[in-house]
């Protein structure tokens, strides 16, 4: 019996070693490329993988090309991809027989129609995309998606301890409305972003309002003429507000992506049984490290053969997070420190979205095994060893959708900053292990013109 068990252990290790690789290990030469920030080499990759345009992660290959573009300065070609993205997870959501067949199939045979959040990343790229290109009209139709989508996730989820309302987000629309002028609508926003702040994110995340916020509220209110709105929210926040004039030189409204998001990787539970007297079942968890048998009576002739091991491998998404490299960044102009205030943090919104549907999950992974077992053993009734090999088909094939969008940022911050008329130099510095790192950007001011800029760090204090 323990030759058997071995041998059937030593099956179990073949199968699973050649299906266990998660997607960013199918993906490595894109993603070393890109985190080591060969823009141009990961694009070159993405191009010569024409199968994944068809494939079943078509989802992650548009939203990757979307933020390499973007990276590369290609804004257009960006927002095309993005598109994409958007369109498909779009049309996705609406087919309800791959969304009922996720609960019978391995989950990576199923199509990956992006998660709530990155939704709205993609559209906060292509808001962007439009921002430097100077279409403010496109960036606030790209606003009007965002808002849909927003009241659509309050729809979907009715608790309120589920994330489901996004600072950061309305944040960036009262931001947009701003740069266009439109005070009325950037100070409801803005006040929006700031309840959002104050609750759900002060308790899921830790994450206070920004200060630029609390600044941007209350010049909005005055300038669209809200006085009691002034007086109640400048009470609150213990902040006076004087009327002062734009900046002779425009302004600019700077984004420092910090990181990367987290990989998806999986978790599993493992049972291995063996029928007959003295029977004895392995239970495994190579999460905690958890290896131990229990045994019990399975049968009355006290034999076993290779046939009478049976396996069972329930199998579940988990994040690892890539903590980001640099602790905190400023902007300087004319001597002048403006700190970049965090506004989004990504990763956590992504471990606490896995957390919230985790029991569909375990759900999803019960109901899927028990079909397996199911079939296995009925098949075992006509030919044993058969219904043997379809259960190392079944333990082998058991696996988590470690599927997510791996290219986008840790976390974002942002600052606004005051611009004088002609040439204006701006130092990013990004603050490390190594100390501080400055890069330098120019940036031609022009009376009442706000000028959106973006940097990625994509330096983890990790590596795969």
């Amino acid at each position: 019996m323990s030759k058997s068990r071995h041998i059937f252990h030593a099956l179990f290790v073949v199968f699973f070693l050649n299906g266990c690789a998660s997607f960013y290990q199918l993906n490595y030469e894109f993603n070393r490329n890109f985190e080591d920030g060969n823009i141009s080499e990961a694009a070159r990759v993405l191009d010569q993988n024409k199968k994944a345009a068809r494939s079943k992660t078509r989802f992650l290959y548009y939203a990757n090309h979307g933020v390499v573009d973007h990276l590369l300065g290609n804004y257009q070609e960006s927002n095309d991809w993005l598109e994409k993205a958007y369109l498909f997870g779009e049309d996705y959501r609406k087919n309800y027989v791959n969304f009922a067949a996720s609960y019978f199939l391995n989950p990576n045979l199923i199509v990956y129609p992006g998660e709530d959040h990155e939704h709205l990343i993609l559209l906060y790229y292509k808001s962007l995309n439009f921002l430097k290109m100077g279409d403010f009209e496109s960036a606030l139709v790209e606003c009007r998606r965002l808002n849909q989508r927003l009241y659509e996730l309050g729809d979907k989820y009715q608790s309120e301890s589920k994330f489901q309302r996004d600072a950061f987000i309305h944040n960036l629309i009262g931001i947009i409305y701003d740069a266009a002028g439109d005070y009325n609508n950037a100070f409801i926003a803005y006040r929006n972003s700031l309840e959002i702040y104050q609750g759900e994110y002060t308790e899921m995340f830790e994450i206070a309002a920004p200060e630029q916020l609390k600044k941007d509220l209350l010049r909005t209110a005055s300038l669209a003429g809200f006085p009691e709105e002034l007086d109640k929210f400048s009470e609150e926040l213990g902040m006076s507000y004087s009327a002062q004039p734009m900046a002779a030189g425009g302004e600019l409204v700077f984004f420092w992506h910090n990181g990367l998001a987290p990989v998806k990787d999986e978790w599993s539970i493992n049972f291995v049984a063996v029928r007959g007297s003295g029977g004895q079942v392995i239970f495994e968890n190579e999460e905690f490290g958890l290896s131990f048998p229990f045994y019990y009576d399975l049968g009355d002739d006290g034999n076993a053969s290779l046939s009478d091991l049976t396996g069972t491998r329930v199998a579940f998404p988990k994040y690892i997070e890539r903590p980001p490299f640099f602790q905190q960044a400023s902007l300087e102009i004319e001597n002048y420190h403006y700190p970049l205030e965090i506004a989004e943090d990504i990763n956590a919104i992504a471990f606490r979205t896995l957390r919230e549907r985790m029991l569909e999950e375990l759900g999803k992974g019960l109901l899927r095994v028990a079909l397996k077992k199911t079939i296995e053993n009925q098949v075992r009734k006509e030919d044993d060893k058969l219904g043997f090999l379809i259960g190392v088909v079944n333990f082998a094939s058991e696996q988590a959708d470690t599927r997510n969008w791996q290219t986008i940022p840790h976390s974002i911050h942002y600052s606004r900053v005051p611009l004088k008329v002609g040439e204006n130099k701006v130092n990013l510095y990004t603050e490390g292990p190594r100390g501080a790192e400055i890069q330098t950007f120019t940036f031609e001011g022009a009376n009442g013109k706000t000028q959106f800029q973006t940097y990625q760090s994509l330096e983890s204090d990790i590596a795969f």
